[in-house]
């Protein structure tokens, strides 16, 4: 497939070094530039979760009870 481009300085400087590294054409360094590109996975970065010593002193293991609980922390008047 023929297409015109046009390259950024930056990329036109490691196609021209890629080139002459190589012994290689424009064609061939701007294809072997892409399908490197595309060959690298994106990074993830892990997540790592927090956790913090609240001091709760109620169980929250049953959500039921928990639920029944803040509704009758919301029944209660201020």
């Amino acid at each position: 497939m023929r297409t015109t481009v046009t390259l950024a300085d930056d990329v036109a400087a490691a196609v021209e070094q890629l080139q002459r590294s190589q012994g290689i054409g424009v064609s061939e360094a701007v294809n072997r530039l892409v399908r490197e590109g595309l060959a690298k996975p994106e990074p993830t970065s892990q997540y790592v979760h927090q956790s913090y010593d609240m001091g709760l002193k109620i169980d929250v293991t049953n959500i039921g009870e928990v639920l029944a609980m803040l509704d009758e922390l919301d029944d209660e008047p201020d």
